[in-house]
């Protein structure tokens, strides 16, 4: 490469012809179609309810305004992913297999984009590495996910942003539209996922790789996109706390311990790129005796990494910037799910690998440009033998993409292939227990409840589960207990003040449950359980003509409630002498 700015990159290698490309590019897409195969015939799984098939935003031109006008129309603030969810709607309906080809396709397309972006970077094994990028396991979550159109939206979107900026920067400085298309692009890429904020930095290491030194007029053209990604990092840090609900115990963390939780998170990635064995939808949360700051072994994996960097920041003579690139690049990127900012998945574990999709690329472009420049040197036998390595890579990780496809066939199978890798899941026994409580299979719901418990006895949601499966099969002694102690967890979590309201009625404690329920009425005025509990308390108290407003005002809520309809019946017969009573005045 030349040092002048705006000169020609040259090609790592010699160019394919059209006709090469285009036989590659095909030969690309097919395979991690067929790689992918199982995956597009998977159901909807967890959060894909809120994200696609129970939201009403994606219903009517009303909710499609709500999408881009309130950022707490949704589970995050991704207008343009809603919106796309909102398109297939009108397209496919419910049908999940539509979503996942939308998935699909767009992985396919970033995989095509890491090809030309390396070739433009004239970076050895430019075609492996998108290979290796597109039929990688550990994408099959990003893929297999209908909620992760986050990551798929906002890679290509992302890409083609710092191709065209990378064009603009390198080879055609003068051709200002594409930095105008650019910062377009990095404008929708964010709008889909916020990782994209990255991309600045990220442009600035490749700049320092290809044309040292950095100048002002380097940085300058990046100031609007190092703005634009703040503004709406610090908008998705502020809903995360505040909408999504990153707070509470689980993110009290000190910053010493956040520092050894980002020196662990980079070498799990790593580990799983290297060896993507036992993926999980959830992986175990390390111990807090695992991150005590007190200890030597907490510390090692954060300054491992700091020294490999080292190593790499004294040997760029000799090696070259690209390796030290590469891994800046893949820790930068992963900078935004590393520990220092509250993301609700922190909850459950520190580590999720959806995360790591575009980080992903800095170590599989430095491996596959390490393989092909030893080739290079190996002489023809090297040659040889690098293809061959190459193609069994290839083959070994769409093998491997095909079998953790059957994974995501639908949210049951997500949570026993998780359960059975990992045990003592509790996140996951207590969604397989949700799954099976709405199925009526209570007993089995209730193991899976108990298993959560016992692994983490201050998991609220699994007591509060529980506590209602123990209620639907009239063991109201048992189900106390467990709602109670929901309550005393999550005092925020009000509604299930209305379970334990009529839990205790339905055990004899009518006084006891219309206070409870009293309480909960203050938030939530409308919910149309609050009325069956006050009707049964006033009912067990021996008080009918109490019992009658709740009951009206249950039919207001739900017209067709056989239940309020058959009580209301029966009581009027047995009291004609009453007047007829007004509903109970709702209020917040």
């Amino acid at each position: 490469m030349t040092s002048g700015r705006g000169a020609e990159l040259p090609s790592g290698a010699p160019a394919p012809s059209g006709t090469k490309s285009v036989l590659a590019a095909l030969l690309l897409v097919g395979l991690t179609a067929l790689a992918y195969a199982p995956a597009l015939e998977g159901g909807f799984i967890w959060d894909d309810d809120a994200y696609v098939y129970e939201n009403p935003t994606l219903r009517s031109a009303a909710g499609l305004r709500a999408i881009w006008l309130d950022p707490t129309a949704n589970k995050q603030y991704y207008p343009l992913v809603y919106t796309t969810f909102w398109l297939e709607y009108r397209l496919w309906g419910l049908d999940p297999f539509g979503y996942h080809l939308t998935n699909l396709v767009l992985h396919s397309l970033s995989a095509l984009l890491v090809w030309r972006l390396l070739r433009l970077l004239a970076v050895p094994g430019a075609l492996l590495a998108a290979a290796v990028f597109a039929l990688h396991p550990v994408h099959v979550e990003s893929v297999a996910w209908v909620t992760e159109r986050k990551n798929v939206l906002s890679g290509v979107l992302y890409l083609l942003s710092a191709l065209a900026y990378l064009r603009y920067a390198l080879v055609s400085p003068r051709r200002r539209w594409l930095w105008a298309a650019s910062l377009a692009l990095f404008v929708l890429a964010l709008t889909s996922k916020t990782v994209a904020a990255t991309l600045p930095a990220a442009v600035l290491l490749v700049l320092w790789w290809k044309r040292p030194p950095l100048g002002l007029r380097d940085g300058l053209p990046l100031v609007p996109f190092l703005l634009l990604g703040l503004g709406f990092g610090l908008v998705t840090a502020h809903l995360e706390r505040t909408h999504v609900g990153a707070t509470g115990a689980a993110f009290d963390l000190s910053f010493a311990e956040r520092v050894l939780i980002a020196g662990r998170v980079v070498w799990f990635y790593l580990g799983k790129l290297l060896w993507p064995a036992e993926l999980m939808f959830i992986y175990p949360r390390w111990s807090r005796a695992a991150l005590d700051p007190r200890t030597f072994a907490a510390w090692i994996p954060p300054v491992a990494a700091l020294a490999v960097l080292g190593v790499l920041w004294a040997l760029r003579g000799r090696l070259g910037r690209g390796p030290l690139v590469a891994a800046l690049f893949f820790v930068g990127t992963l900078f935004p799910a590393l520990g220092f900012f509250n993301v609700w998945p922190m909850k459950y574990s520190f580590v999720a690998d959806h995360f790591q999709y575009l980080a992903s690329l800095g170590p599989i472009a430095l491996a596959s440009a390490a393989l092909v420049v030893w080739a290079r040197r190996a002489g023809p036998a090297g040659a040889v033998l690098a293809r061959a390595t190459a193609t069994l890579v290839v083959l070994a990780l769409a093998a491997t993409t095909w079998q953790r496809g059957h994974a995501f066939a639908d949210a049951e199978t997500v949570w026993r292939d998780n359960i059975a890798k990992d045990p003592d899941s509790w996140m996951a026994h207590t969604a397989l227990g949700a799954l099976l409580e709405q199925r009526g299979a209570y007993p089995e719901a209730e193991s899976h409840y108990r298993a959560a418990i016992t692994v983490k006895p201050d998991f609220e949601l699994a007591q509060l589960n529980l506590g209602t499966t123990l209620a639907k099969q009239g063991r109201y002694a048992e189900a106390v207990p467990h709602l109670a102690e929901a309550i005393r967890l999550e005092p925020r979590a009000t509604r299930t003040r209305i379970d334990l309201g009529i839990a205790l009625t339905e055990m004899g404690r009518p006084e006891e449950g219309i206070v409870m329920l009293r309480r909960a009425q203050v938030d939530h005025p409308d919910d149309p359980a609050l009325y069956v509990g006050f009707a049964r308390a006033e009912l067990a108290r021996g008080h009918d003509e109490l019992a009658v407003p709740h009951l009206l005002t249950r039919l207001q809520l739900l017209p067709d409630d056989p239940w309020a309809k058959a009580e209301l019946a029966r009581l009027k017969a047995a009291h004609p002498e009453w007047s007829e009573p007004a509903p109970v005045t709702r209020r917040r």
